[in-house]
């Protein structure tokens, strides 16, 4: 009879390299190698035939909008991270703009109590750094990292945190406890009534431009702030070319930076615009091919660190509307290893070693979490992603687990599809499809951020 604990992941290509066997038992690899299924060990294992398949450590999104507490008609946290796992993610970072704001430690246990419930991914919050996202003073900062959700990633995401004072405090505050702050760069007075990306397209549609300036001066900002204080910085969804300079300007300086690019900055630009399809309102917004390739080239050469999704979910009704009176955002939760494995790998950019740094490994780092994005090896924690690379998909959104149907990719054909995720050693998702949730033990510590001070 088969061991519900024990798996046996047979030939499958580690991180994209040579083929070996995983056992997995009681949430942990106990050994990696080939013919285990001759070993002892094995005895009584589920085996998973994993021939042609890549085994990738559990993918970790640093952004994420999981809408709840406040806005289920978008989102909660069952269904977010039901499409996290179907993904192929073991843990997300739920982003602080729900409705009541992430901004006290009650709101942010709630959270991670919801994540736990759940059991399909590990859901760490992201705390506000304002008050009500307003800008007028900082949020509890150290209630939150001294809550039982740990929180050590603090975001106004969606909203600036444009008054330099203001960021200034939030920067020296939370290196008492190893937090970093993720900036949402945008310039608010240079971006009002903004409606997609200042340039050739908007002239010709007529539509108020977002000047790429918006984005690089608050980062321009925000570095010398880091600089100045020694403290952490990551910087939120990246758009443009003159940003990456910026970002690879201050790596060479030794500032303390990191940052991130979602998936759909990658693949589409503001030409798609002229279709008025408010499916791609995004903010930032979509930008030229141009700032395409550059911020293809940083991920690759590492001045860019992670991709984080920024899954924005909405109703349909805030989506099948008039462009100026669309909300922005868009899914990505479930379509982020397919169109990075399309723009990535596919183009020789990268390998599947470098897709396992950017998309794990990086953003497990940034977030201080340390069960998830690590080595596939003997003795770590059974977070893991089997991919079928050869596969091809055509994006449905009314398929998807999301409650969202806003997503950019619909009707795309894509690469790449999640076979198996394992969370923590329990299998979330199977053959493709939802299996069941990990359920956490009673008194389990606390996984994730390092402790707090």
């Amino acid at each position: 009879m088969a061991d519900e604990t024990t798996y046996l992941i047979r030939g499958a290509a580690i991180v994209g390299g040579d083929r070996e066997d995983l056992l997995i038992r009681d949430g942990v690899i106990t050994a990696r190698g080939s013919d285990l299924s001759t070993t002892d060990a094995a005895d009584g294992a589920t085996v998973i035939d994993a021939d042609g398949l890549v085994a990738l450590p559990g993918m970790v999104d640093v952004h994420t909008h999981l809408r709840e507490p406040g806005r289920e008609d978008a989102e909660t946290v069952e269904t977010g991270t039901r499409a996290a796992a179907l993904g192929g993610f073991t843990a997300v970072h739920a982003m602080a703009n729900s409705t009541p704001v992430a901004d006290t430690a009650g709101v942010v246990e709630q959270v991670y109590s919801l994540g736990r419930s759940a059991g399909w991914v590990d859901v760490r919050p992201v705390g506000a750094v304002t008050v009500g996202l307003a800008g007028e003073q900082l949020a509890e900062l150290g209630a939150m990292a001294d809550s039982r959700a740990q929180v050590r990633m603090f975001s106004d995401d969606g909203i600036c945190v444009h008054d330099p004072v203001l960021m200034r405090r939030a920067l020296e505050y939370v290196k008492a406890f190893d937090g970093v702050v993720a900036q949402h760069a945008q310039e608010p007075r240079l971006t009002a009534g903004a409606q997609m990306n200042e340039g050739e397209v908007s002239a010709v549609l007529g539509l108020t431009g977002w000047p790429a300036v918006a984005e690089e001066s608050i980062i321009a900002r925000d570095v010398l702030l880091a600089q100045h204080v020694g403290s952490r910085l990551h910087v939120c969804h990246v758009s443009t070319a003159g940003s990456v300079e910026i970002i690879r300007w201050a790596k060479g300086r030794g500032i303390n930076v990191t940052a991130e690019v979602t998936p759909h900055h990658l693949l589409l630009t503001d030409d798609l615009v002229r279709s008025y399809d408010p499916v791609y309102k995004v903010n930032p917004p979509l930008r030229t091919n141009d700032d395409v390739q550059a911020l293809r080239a940083a991920l690759a050469d590492g001045t860019i660190d992670v991709v984080g999704t920024d899954h924005a979910p909405h109703p349909s009704e805030h989506k099948e509307c008039e462009w100026a009176q669309a909300a922005m955002g868009m899914t990505g939760l479930e379509t982020a290893l397919s169109v990075v494995q399309h723009a990535m790998i596919e183009t020789g950019l990268m390998t599947w070693a470098d897709f396992a740094r950017v998309t794990s490994t990086a953003p497990a780092g940034i977030g201080r979490l340390t069960d998830q994005g690590r080595p596939l090896e003997k003795g770590e924690p059974a977070n893991i992603v089997l991919v079928d690379p050869a596969a091809r998909w055509t994006v449905d959104p009314s398929a998807m687990a999301t409650m969202g149907r806003n997503s950019p990719f619909r009707g795309m054909e894509l690469p790449g599809k999640v076979v198996a995720t394992f969370f923590r050693g329990h299998p979330t998702v199977l053959d493709g499809k939802l299996n069941t949730p990990y359920r956490y033990p009673t008194e389990a510590p606390l996984a994730g951020a390092a402790g707090a001070n």
